[in-house]
């Protein structure tokens, strides 16, 4: 199956001049969302994984089935003032001003190995906070994974040099 074939565009959402890739298309169909959570697992299958850190909030949708079939613990990245325990923050730049993410103080431990999950990987400032909150916690980035990048962003290279996986890449020469 053909996974970027099952995503819609939308043309001039959230703003005129963007294209969006709405994936409520490719979810709504089982047999895509079970191939496109297999295809984001299947370079980890053989690898010890800890914990699978996701974003919020689409980041949820892709992070818990492959906890599960990874065999690892799952932890939500969240928006400000979302988490109920004590937690530790990282900014990000957004295209007109900042924003955060938050992690509970004890979902992380020293040397626990992590994969960081979103659905899409445009300008890489809220994947870079997620590495933040990750490693000031002790943990290890083994990659970050995605569903959809936007290469043409050039997100990746925010990332320094840890691995990147991304299922469908759009703008690739």
């Amino acid at each position: 199956m053909n996974l970027a074939e099952q995503i819609r565009d939308i043309v001039d959402f959230p703003k005129k001049g963007i294209v969006f890739k709405d994936i409520t298309t490719l979810m709504a169909r089982p047999e895509a969302l079970r191939e496109a959570v297999d295809a984001l697992c299947a370079p980890f299958r053989d690898q010890r994984i800890d914990k699978i850190a996701c974003m919020e909030s689409r980041g949820f949708i892709f992070g818990a089935p492959m906890a599960i079939e990874l065999g690892a613990g799952m932890v939500p990245l969240r928006k400000p003032g979302k988490l109920p325990a004590e937690t530790v923050s990282a900014s990000y730049e957004l295209e007109y001003g900042t924003d955060s993410l938050e992690m509970h103080v004890d979902a992380v431990s020293e040397g626990e190995t992590v994969l960081i999950v979103d659905d899409l990987l445009a300008t890489g400032g809220t994947a870079s906070a997620a590495i933040e909150l990750v490693e000031t916690r002790g943990g290890i980035v083994e990659a970050l994974v995605f569903l959809v990048e936007l290469a043409f962003l050039d997100g990746r290279a925010k990332l320094g040099d840890r691995m990147v996986h991304s299922v469908i890449r759009y703008g690739e020469e």
